[in-house]
């Protein structure tokens, strides 16, 4: 007998989904923790491109920019490792936001191979703007949701990524 926590929905109780005009079964994906999990992440997406196209800041931006405000003088390899993006990908990233004069680098004060991230000033007039956008998309994507029931799905993806934490 599967273990309940890989178990999925009974077939019985699957329901037909519209999409794009189209009526069909979802089957076995409707039980898939991580098909839901897409398709929410798809769905919060779209929302925050809309509400963020006119500041142009993609959801790697915006997370990279609420961790520096968060730890003036975080470093590359500590900001990497919050985003859970390798090095490989951090420093495009950095480039892009230092050439939108939204962050600086300067030498680590402790070691000079390294460098402390900082906002600017335009990086903080920025997060200023950007917040009321952000509470905004953030309540129509939970508008469905109880502030309890928001709580307790934020508790629950916190258990899901770090029990998959490497």
């Amino acid at each position: 007998m599967p273990s309940r926590a890989i178990q999925t929905r009974d077939k019985t109780e699957a329901k037909p989904v519209r999409r794009n005009g189209n009526s069909i079964q979802e089957g076995r994906l409707s039980g898939l923790l991580g098909y839901a999990v897409r398709r929410a992440q798809i769905r919060v997406f779209q929302d925050f491109a809309a509400a963020m196209a006119p500041l142009g800041l993609t959801p790697g931006q915006l997370g990279a920019l609420l961790l520096i405000e968060a730890n003036q003088g975080l470093s590359q390899t500590q900001l990497g490792t919050a985003l859970g993006i390798d090095r490989s990908s951090v420093v495009p990233l950095l480039d892009r936001l230092e050439g939108l004069d939204l962050i600086r680098r300067t030498p680590h004060a402790s070691d000079r191979r390294t460098h402390a991230l900082a906002l600017t000033e335009n990086g903080v007039a920025t997060i200023r703007r950007l917040l009321p956008v952000l509470d905004a998309h953030e309540r129509r994507i939970a508008a469905d949701l109880s502030a309890s029931e928001r709580r307790a799905l934020m508790r629950l993806l916190g258990r899901v990524a770090a029990s998959n934490a490497a």
